[in-house]
């Protein structure tokens, strides 16, 4: 029983820093954005 929850507690200890892999952008738009921008009805 114990192996088994230390077996569980190294894959997740493992496991999560995986889960923060990726690149992560600026949550502001670039200075040069044109954004939002109003687009013609019809």
């Amino acid at each position: 029983m114990t192996r088994t929850i230390l077996v569980l507690l190294a894959v997740l200890m493992l496991a999560a820093p995986l889960g923060a892999c990726g690149k992560k952008g600026k949550l502001d738009p670039p200075d040069d954005s044109k954004f939002p921008k109003t687009y013609p009805t019809r």
